[in-house]
């Protein structure tokens, strides 16, 4: 190699330590994901309104992806960060155990997920440890108090239980995670927060992606046959 090859090496390597660390840095996939949590959180808080007693970090459930993604976002709208963590759904949303949520459900018995806006209360031990109660502030919620649906750790909605079986367990109902990501929601999310649970289909990489099957409300049960009526069906 020549002399004057080597210096302008030397020289380019120079020039590239001098330049700002920002022009190398990677390009953080999630951040067009990231925005879009912080923007739905702010438009929900801004919709709910003085329901809500804190408003520094929203609790997004995104049911439009598999049960096997991250699919529950902690996101801090004071600081811009966002973080994300396994969440499950009812077994009446999901009757064929595949990972999808098909159906959302306000009805005493269905088992279902419910979608809208929650407003997360006090701890309280149950069947699975310390939860949270949650208060359901849409009609499409608005039965969650008597329903009992609230946060709690499982050992069904861990990792783990992912890289076994391709898919979390379900609920029924309730927002299920595992239990050391449970404890971020024990100290992040209780005491008046909001939580919003609903099917937008926000990737990792920024996109957005439908269900392969339809999403509807299971609204009204059937008193002759005991089965759940869809009134009002939509996609979600």
């Amino acid at each position: 190699m020549k002399r004057r090859d080597i210096l302008r090496g030397g020289l380019a390597a120079g020039l590239a330590s001098a330049l700002p660390a920002r022009v190398f840095a990677q390009v953080n996939p999630t951040a067009s994901r990231d925005r879009e949590l912080m923007d739905l959180a702010r438009s929900e808080l801004a919709r709910v309104g003085s329901g809500i007693w804190k408003k520094d970090i929203v609790g997004v459930a995104d049911f439009g992806l598999h049960s096997a993604e991250r699919r529950f976002h902690f996101v801090d709208v004071v600081n811009e960060r966002v973080q994300s963590f396994h969440v499950s759904h009812g077994d009446g949303s999901d009757p064929q155990h595949d990972g999808w949520l098909k159906y959302y459900s306000n009805q005493e018995g269905s088992h279902c997920t419910s979608r809208g806006a929650y407003m997360t209360r006090s701890w309280y031990t149950g069947k699975f440890g310390t939860s949270i109660r949650l208060d359901g502030l849409d009609p499409s919620n608005s039965e969650a108090l008597p329903r009992a649906i609230v946060m709690h750790q499982a050992s069904y909605a861990t990792p783990e239980h992912v890289s076994r079986w391709g898919r979390l367990g379900r609920s029924n109902g309730c927002f299920a995670m595992g239990p050391e990501q449970f404890d971020r929601a024990l100290i992040d999310l209780s005491g008046g927060r909001l939580l919003v649970a609903g099917s937008y289909g926000l990737t990792e990489t920024g996109g957005r992606m439908n269900p392969p099957l339809a999403q509807t409300d299971l609204l009204v049960r059937d008193p002759a046959t005991g089965t759940f009526d869809r009134t009002n069906p939509g996609v979600y």
